[in-house]
């Protein structure tokens, strides 16, 4: 007898997941907190203890010290690498399969939910995987790293940075644009593993719910009440959304 909580779903969010014609999904580091990977503001461990990412993640902290800024995000990089997905992940990768529009907004840099096997996904802070030239934003794809000094492309010469959202920058345009619109023309809106504090990601459910959407939230440490137009699913995504899956459409 499995020994997994039983969920029970309100009737009629089952029936509007089931008619919706575009589900739009913003997730955070809830999620892939459950494949093991540390919350951005947890303390570091081991040769990283004595820093504060907070000011790691920063351009003034890379001009003034790329080679250590760059073994910091290689340390994450290979932390991210031993992950994998979890349920939540495959569960959101099930919704895609079965609603005909089905946008997924990040603001994890893992690139898990890509491995998962999503399709629409739009990373508003980057990829920790993705390498790109400090000077222009251009991706690299190879370059050579003698343990040392600055890593560089090798075709320009450019330190080369990964490719995230550090404090005191711009999302990318196009990726916020994209995601603001999809709240705005969605049937109903997810909020899963984020407090939606940090701003402009936690305006999306906002938006969505300004035009009359309804908003899921799921979060072990919800608190809000729930009403006609906001679902509150208190516990962790792993969890809640096969189970809301399997609600939805028996699988």
């Amino acid at each position: 007898m499995s020994d997994r909580p039983v969920y029970e779903f309100p009737a009629d969010l089952i029936e509007k997941l089931r008619a919706a014609r575009h589900v739009a999904v913003l997730t955070g580091a809830g999620v892939s907190a459950e494949s093991g990977i540390p919350t951005f503001r947890d303390a570091l461990t081991g040769l990283w203890a004595k820093y504060d990412p907070m000011t790691l993640a920063t351009r003034e902290a890379f001009q003034e010290n790329p080679r250590l800024v760059w073994e910091w995000y290689t340390w994450r990089r290979n932390r991210v690498g031993e992950a994998d997905p979890n349920p939540a992940h495959y569960a959101l990768v099930e919704i895609e399969r079965r609603v005909p529009h089905f946008t997924l907004i990040t603001q994890n840099v893992d690139g898990l939910h890509h491995r998962a096997g999503s399709v629409h996904v739009i990373e508003l802070h980057g990829n920790i995987t993705r390498v790109k030239r400090f000077d222009d934003d251009v991706i690299v794809e190879r370059w050579e790293d003698n343990g040392l000094d600055p890593v560089r492309c090798p075709d320009t010469g450019s330190l080369l940075r990964p490719d995230v959202v550090w404090f005191g920058e711009l999302l990318p345009a196009e990726a916020l644009q994209t995601a603001q619109a999809a709240a705005v023309n969605c049937d109903i809106f997810f909020t899963i593993g984020t407090a939606a504090m940090v701003e402009p990601a936690a305006s999306l459910p906002r938006l969505a719910m300004n035009y009359g959407t309804p908003v899921v939230i799921v979060n072990p440490a919800v608190t809000l009440r729930s009403s006609s137009s906001l679902y509150l699913l208190k516990g962790p995504a792993g969890q809640i959304l096969p189970a809301l899956v399997q609600a939805t459409w028996g699988v």
